[in-house]
């Protein structure tokens, strides 16, 4: 097993010991960039906030004009990005970086913008829909939603530069958690079968067309490497491929645990319970809990490395394995150390540690 995604931490270095399992490869990893969507989707709760914001990073450091799209009701990327409380960036959106851009899509103002180009009034779309029964009956409609989110998304790919070019060379769209992601992704494929014919037919059949479009927009998987994450990613892959005829190509396994750092964990966990206590350590631990702390992070490492099996044997794809941050991801800096596998076209480094830590 490759492992990926160490930077200068060496507590961060993932196991090869399941070296049967490659986990990227350099054509995978050459290849997401090259799309021009990137959908990042998975179970509420496995960072794909975070791994949206690491590609992000990633991408403007290869030199790409890169748009980050939030759709949730709360902003998270920008603190990401800069480690600081930042003010809404909104639906106008802001630049955080040198050709890194972030924006909110808000379905309301969405609507608002995409029905003034239609009717030709801004004004008069604005009075109406501070209008309270229309407000009422938006609020109870289904589907609208993600359908003018989309379509907004679709508008973005489309934008171009004064010479040109496409104004964005990479939107990185941070989607809904896996249930909701699903019909977020399905609603133009309904909405097409129920509206033949009219501005919003047309609407939803672009839509559709970019979503299914595998050399413009790329479905990325989000998961941990525990029980439940494992099921239900597993299940989402399934259904994209029967349901929606949508063909992710990798998984990105967030937060998997690090082997303790030396040769031979249970020896150094033996040797730390032989010892007396208490010693004069001062402020640094006695053995016993030590040596507890030894025999849970290799636990957990063993855990995850059996839980990363199984996901690429139900799944049969290839795993880009991200590293779990003991202090968390608290801003640019812990990003770097997450961005690391995009911005490499194939690593093999990361073996198990080889020094003797028991001497």
């Amino acid at each position: 097993m490759v492992s990926l995604g160490v930077s200068a931490h060496s507590a961060q270095r993932l196991s090869v010991e399941r070296s049967r399992r490659v986990l990227m490869s350099a054509e995978h990893s050459s290849s997401l960039f090259d799309r021009r969507i990137i959908v990042v989707t998975g179970k509420g709760g496995t960072g794909k906030t975070t791994v949206s914001a690491a590609l992000g990073l990633a991408a403007a450091q290869q030199g790409l004009s890169t748009l980050i799209v939030e759709v949730g009701a709360f902003e998270q990327i920008p603190t990401l990005i800069t480690g600081q409380r930042e003010n809404p960036v909104g639906y106008r959106g802001r630049a955080l970086r040198p050709r890194l851009r972030t924006m909110r899509i808000e379905p309301f103002a969405a609507l608002a913008e995409y029905l003034g180009l239609q009717i030709g009034s801004q004004r008069l779309v604005e009075r109406a829909l501070r209008n309270r029964s229309l407000s009422q009956f938006l609020n109870g409609a289904p589907g609208w939603r993600e359908l003018i989110t989309l379509g907004k998304v679709w508008q973005l790919e489309q934008m171009q530069r004064s010479d040109g070019g496409p104004r964005y060379d990479l939107i990185i769209l941070d989607a809904p958690a896996t249930g909701h992601g699903l019909t977020f992704l399905d609603v133009p494929q309904v909405a097409r079968a129920a509206v033949r014919s009219g501005p919003l037919a047309r609407n939803a059949q672009r839509v559709e067309a970019l979503i299914r479009d595998p050399e413009r927009t790329h479905i990325l998987p989000v998961s941990l490497a525990e029980e439940l994450p494992v099921q239900e990613t597993s299940e989402l892959v399934e259904r994209l491929r029967d349901k929606l005829k949508l063909q992710p190509d990798r998984i990105v396994v967030n937060a998997v645990a690090a082997p303790v750092p030396c040769s031979d964990p249970a020896e150094l966990e033996k040797s730390l319970r032989s010892l007396s206590s208490p010693l004069p350590l001062r402020h640094l631990p006695q053995p016993g809990p030590l040596a507890d702390a030894v025999a849970h992070l290799q636990a957990r490492h063993h855990l995850n490395q059996g839980y990363l099996d199984q996901i690429a044997d139900r799944t049969g794809l290839p795993l880009v394995v991200l590293p779990l941050l003991s202090q968390g991801v608290n801003g640019p800096n812990d990003l770097e150390i997450l961005s690391a596998p995009w911005l490499e076209r194939l690593r093999t480094a990361g073996a198990e540690p080889t020094g003797d830590c028991t001497e």
